[in-house]
């Protein structure tokens, strides 16, 4: 049994097919010019010709909402003088007639454009059709209100703010609706033509192949091209037309001896044939680089095979032995989704044979189940082509399917809901500038703010969301467009962390809190010291360590915070060292707290009157301290100390680059720094550049006096030519600065060496 073509098959398809094949394949379907312009006319077509009976009620219900609708839009137009309800009635025959809803959707579609929050309130609307219809429109409202500005930067965040935001599937499909009758209409749409193909292409295109309405997705395509592009796309069209009857020759010369062989053994089979979108040509065309009379697959034959479930399997690869006797395959382009079906269920055999003419020709071969799960869009085309990932919203597709595939479901039928949680595990907000910002559920003003930059998050106040003005404990909502409000007196307060959920936010506010603590300390170090020279008392760290253990703090950061922050009362903190030093009297004197003891011999820490200088060295196990990598110091460098955030200690030579940095900003954070000499002292890394002439036998001088006069073990070499220099790049392992001061010098010396420099 043969058929041309697909869309005899399916009705939505006659549409697609004239799209390609038809004089002007936009061009809308013609009626009555008094149909066309009588509202009441084309309400009574919508209600008997829907391919959905209404009941009494439903019919009652869509009179009166589009009473309601004519009234408030009795005296508007359009920009092109149509009336206005004219354009509602034309969203709600296309959700109904061609996207397949129900006496719900039409009621919404009538309505969609009455404001909600003056003109017809929305609990009148409950009131008068229901929750469900109030929700929807709810819903259209808030996506209708999205700022799409900015879509095509970041259309898949769009896509994905548009399918969180929605509880019920039918706001979506209205949508389209929407969409595609402006898309029909642009002279009825008061927006610039450009945002609006923007809008389409990169939002509603995509929304409309993943729910499988391919009717839908393929005229916004051809619409968009026509728009975008109209001479090419015309050309295309030219060139269809041109080579219709060719084609449709060729393609029975191609069928008949494979009909001929079907019959042959008996199958029970149908053949369709479709001519591919002028959009799919033009992206072949470009992706091959290859003129029109190149593209060799514009168009594809189906056979579709009645059989047992048991036999399918057998009997579709029957159909490929057959095909391919006749005609030679091309194995790379063989897709075998029979034994392996994708995850959306689509199951078929796709293979490309060698035609009449040495044209190519792609075959699809399937089963009627097979093909019927694939026509309702079970096997979204655009999924298996890798378009879209949209696991997050698996099940909630799902359930659009259901819709489309059972339209008797109860009118307001649970199934028409989301049962997924997912969507409610983000949020998504805009910018001032429309740039889409992703959170998690829960995010507040904060988290945005910290989002943008931690200086931003320190000094946030508040913000103004949607022109409102909020606290910074606003918690974001879906579709906030945030303008944040800063303060130069704001600073980052511990209770910031109780209401922020992202790990940046936290994170910062910690960051800053610690800098802050630093700050702090550094006023309340200043305050004891003065307060002891008043009780003239002599600091010490046994004095210090005292007073943190009786505290039961950690550190004296903590402590000398609690000074600066007024938390320790004065008073006692001097009976708490009186009492101290009384119990020391009996053991010795009270000048020994001035200092640890002090070891003898060469690993002796030296005095100094500055008592904040740390001494650093191998005997020193207790001291939490490392090198920094920027400049990698060594035993005898003039050095100083960098408290870390982590509490840490980073040693860095006083020419570090980044020193003067540190002094600048964190000078409350800096400690002195001195070495203790120690006769065991392990070998440390130094960085040594060697530049000079590139002389026979310099390099093998150079390796001689670091290896066996001074002894040196070298850890790296590199040396490069240029020209007639060399310049050379030495890692080496010395004892202290002493040490690779004398290596210096000596490298110097050797012929040929013009300059010995330590690197930072």
């Amino acid at each position: 049994m043969l058929s041309y073509p697909w869309s005899h098959c399916l009705i939505f398809n006659c549409f697609y097919l004239s799209l390609c094949l038809c004089a002007h394949p936009l061009a809308v379907s013609t009626m009555n010019p008094g149909l066309a312009n009588d509202p009441l006319q084309r309400l009574e077509k919508l209600i008997s010709k829907s391919p959905i009976k209404f009941s009494s009620q439903d019919i009652e219900l869509v009179r009166k909402a589009f009473a309601i609708a004519n009234r408030y839009y009795e005296h508007k137009e359009t920009p092109s003088g149509t009336p206005y309800v004219l354009r509602n009635l034309d969203i709600a025959e296309i959700a109904v007639k061609e996207i397949g809803l129900g006496p719900t959707s039409a009621i919404c579609a009538l309505l969609h454009s009455i404001d909600i929050n003056s003109d017809y309130p929305i609990q009148s609307i409950r009131d008068d059709f229901g929750d469900h219809v109030a929700d929807i429109l709810v819903g259209f409202n808030q996506i209708s209100s999205l700022a799409t500005e900015r879509i095509s930067l970041q259309s898949e965040a769009f896509r994905t703010l548009f399918l969180s935001m929605v509880d019920d599937m039918r706001v979506i499909l209205i949508r389209l609706a929407h969409r595609l009758s402006d898309i029909r209409h642009p002279d009825w749409v008061q927006e610039k033509q450009q945002s609006l193909m923007d809008e389409i292409k990169h939002l509603y295109t995509p929304i409309a192949h993943r729910l499988g309405l391919y009717h839908v997705k393929t005229e916004f395509e051809e619409r968009i091209m026509l728009y975008e592009h109209p001479d090419v796309y015309k050309q295309i069209e030219e060139k269809i037309q041109q080579t219709k009857s060719k084609r449709e020759v060729y393609i029975q010369d191609f069928l008949r001896p494979i009909e001929h062989d079907l019959h042959g053994v008996g199958l029970d089979f149908t053949i369709k044939w479709r001519t591919k979108s002028i959009p799919s040509i033009w992206a072949k065309m470009k992706n091959q680089q290859v003129d029109f009379e190149e593209v060799y697959d514009l168009f594809a034959i189906r056979v579709i095979v009645t059989s047992k479930q048991k036999n399918e399997l057998e009997d579709c690869w029957r159909v490929y032995s057959i095909v391919t006797n006749i005609y030679q395959p091309n194995p790379k382009r063989l897709r075998n989704w029979l034994s392996s079906p994708k995850a959306t269920g689509y199951e078929s055999l796709h293979t490309t044979v060698l035609g009449p003419g040495n044209r190519w020709v792609e075959v699809q071969i399937r089963t009627t189940r097979m093909d019927e799960i694939a026509e309702k869009g079970q096997a979204a085309h655009w999924q298996y082509k890798g378009v879209m990932d949209r696991k997050n919203t698996e099940d909630w597709l799902s359930q659009v399917r259901e819709i489309l595939e059972n339209p008797q479901l109860p009118l307001h039928d649970s199934s028409y809901r989301s049962k997924t949680t997912s969507k409610h595990q983000s949020v998504f907000v805009f910018t001032p500038k429309g740039d889409l910002k992703q959170f998690p559920a829960g995010a507040t003003i904060l988290d945005f703010a910290f989002g943008i930059h931690s200086d931003v998050g320190a000094t946030c106040k508040g913000a103004r969301v949607n022109e409102k003005v909020v606290p910074i404990r606003y918690v974001l909502q879906n579709g906030d467009k945030i303008d944040i409000l800063t303060s130069k007196n704001q600073k980052p307060k511990l209770d910031w962390l109780s209401f922020v959920a992202t790990e940046k936010a936290r994170s910062r506010i910690k960051r800053t809190l610690k800098e802050e603590k630093y700050k702090e300390a550094d006023l309340g170090r200043e305050i004891l010291i003065r307060k002891l020279k008043n009780w003239k008392i002599k600091n010490s760290d046994i004095l210090i360590n005292h007073l943190v253990k009786h505290y039961k703090l950690d550190t004296g950061i903590d402590l000398y915070y609690l000074f600066a922050t007024q938390k320790i009362d004065l008073a006692q903190v001097k009976n708490v060292i009186q009492k101290f030093l009384e119990s020391q009297q009996d053991e010795k004197p009270f000048d020994s707290l001035q200092a640890e003891p002090k070891p003898e011999g060469r690993n002796a820490i030296p005095d100094d009157d500055n008592n904040d200088v740390l001494y650093i060295g191998e005997q020193l196990k207790n001291v939490d301290y490392r090198f920094a990598k920027c400049c990698t110091p060594i035993p005898g460098d003039q050095v100083f100390g960098f408290i870390t955030i982590q509490g840490g200690i980073t040693i860095h030579r006083k020419s570090c680059p980044n020193a003067a940095r540190l002094f600048e900003r964190y000078q409350y954070r800096v400690l002195d720094v001195k070495w203790i000499s120690s006769s065991d002292a392990k070998f440390s890394l130094a960085n040594l550049r060697i530049t000079g002439r590139d002389e026979l036998g310099v390099v093998g001088a150079i390796t001689t006096v670091i290896t066996n006069d001074l002894r040196v073990n070298m850890r790296a070499v590199n040396f490069q030519t240029r020209g007639k220099l060399f310049d050379g790049h030495i890692t080496v392992m010395v004892k202290d600065n002493e040490h690779l001061d004398q290596l210096i010098h000596k490298l110097g010396k050797v012929p040929g060496v013009d300059k010995v420099v330590r690197m930072k």
